[in-house]
Order: C-alpha cells, then sequence, then structure tokens
C-alpha cells in the first residue's frame, strides 16, 4: 500500500511513523508513506497557504493552488483514493478501516485554520471522513489515527493475525474483558470460567460480557444492529 499525506506540518508525523505497528509495517515494507509539505507548491516569498474567506467570516482558509498543484504533480496518471480530514465527513470506523486497507492507494488532505477551499471537497477529495464529533486544529491527529487504524490491518503487520478479529467493533460490539498474570492480585481475581480450560465455556462468557458491556458504554451499536 502506498499512502500519501499533503500537511502544512509535515514533522508531525515524524514520531507516529516510527512508533510500534506503524513504524514495523514501514519497516517490512508492506506500507510505503510520504508525507508531503504543502507549502512546496506555493510561489510567494512567504509561502503562503491560506487567505481570507469570500463573504467575510473569522479565520482563514486553506487555499485549494496547493491542494490542485501538488495533485498535478504527485498523482499525473491516476488519483488515488484521496481523503479530507473534517467534522462533516463520513463517520470513519472499523468497517471503513477494513474498506480502505483493501485500496492500494490513498492519499489524505489535512487542513488547518477554518478549513479548505471548497472546491478541493468537491473536486479534488474522494470524500470526506470524519474521527468523532469534536473539531480539532487540523487534520493531522485523524489522518495519523486512520493510518494506524489502516496499516494494522494489512497482513503481516501484526504478530497475531488474529488479533485484527478478535477486537472491538470486529463483530459490531465491543471487546469483552480480558485478564493475565497473576490469578489474583490485590484480592482481585480472574474469573474462572477463564482458567477452567472449557473453549466453549470461555466463549460463551467472552459473547455475553461483550454484549453486557456494549449496552453499557455503546448502546448505539446495538441500535444500529436493530435498524
Amino acid at each position: 500500500m502506498r499512502i500519501d499525506v499533503l500537511t502544512i506540518f509535515p514533522d508531525f508525523f515524524t514520531s507516529p511513523l516510527r512508533t510500534s505497528l506503524l513504524g514495523r509495517a514501514i519497516a517490512l515494507e508492506r506500507v510505503h508513506i510520504n508525507i508531503h509539505d504543502l507549502r512546496t507548491w506555493t510561489h510567494d516569498t512567504h509561502r503562503t497557504v491560506d487567505a481570507p474567506p469570500y463573504g467575510g467570516g473569522a479565520g482563514m482558509l486553506m487555499r485549494p493552488e496547493p491542494f490542485f498543484e501538488a495533485a498535478d504533480e504527485l498523482w499525473p496518471a491516476q488519483r488515488p483514493r484521496t481523503l479530507v480530514m473534517t467534522p462533516r465527513g463520513r463517520p470513519f470506523d472499523q468497517a471503513f478501516a477494513e474498506e480502505l486497507v483493501q485500496e492500494p492507494h490513498l492519499a489524505f488532505l489535512c487542513g488547518r485554520y477554518e478549513g479548505i477551499d471548497e472546491r478541493v471537497h468537491l473536486h479534488l477529495a474522494t470524500e470526506e471522513v470524519a474521527v468523532g464529533n469534536a473539531v480539532l486544529g487540523g487534520g493531522e491527529v485523524a489522518a495519523a489515527l486512520m493510518i494506524e487504524a489502516i496499516t494494522r490491518l494489512i497482513p503481516g503487520v501484526m504478530g497475531n493475525e488474529h488479533s485484527g478479529i478478535e477486537e472491538s467493533f470486529s463483530d459490531g460490539l465491543v471487546e469483552h474483558p480480558q485478564y493475565t498474570r497473576p490469578a489474583t492480585y490485590r484480592g482481585w481475581s480472574v474469573p474462572s470460567v477463564l482458567t477452567s480450560g472449557d473453549h466453549g465455556a470461555i466463549a460463551a462468557w467472552r459473547y455475553r460480557q461483550a454484549v453486557a458491556r456494549t449496552r453499557l458504554v455503546r448502546p448505539d451499536l446495538l441500535r444500529r444492529d436493530n435498524d
């Protein structure tokens, strides 16, 4: 997989790209991630990427030219699936990550200030994506979150391939409680079913716990299944 990121803060990605599974994916060449400084495609002394919005309003908007000129240079033949980070976009979830990991080439457009000129949304981005019901200072955090969620699903990245299956949201539920050694700690003991060796009983317990926890902390997931 190839991933391109357009941003005015390329240094933001230095640490995430070297850390944990994402660093492993890059080292194993399962994914090639290219961070591009949008200011490369500016043409004035101050390397300006923003301007006031037409019609007035607070803040500044990112201009369209650097995004389109970057796309023309980076992807002259075929545009990748191009995602722009915005609170109004399609909610990002595990199913979306599993969809995107099938793509050979992704691009992330990271806005700042009050956002990006609408023409980038309409004529360059493939789709708009939101990572939650909150406004961030820019698209870099959202892009990094999505890249980590996607790349960990690439075959060979996780040490245990079952880890991507037996986790929260893979079956529409949050994950069941998990325990490890010691069996008793400060008077708190691991549920006896988990040490019973009865795999059928363990699977049933885990499912009941996942349903109960989902009902408690994410009832919206259960409602979605019933729609």
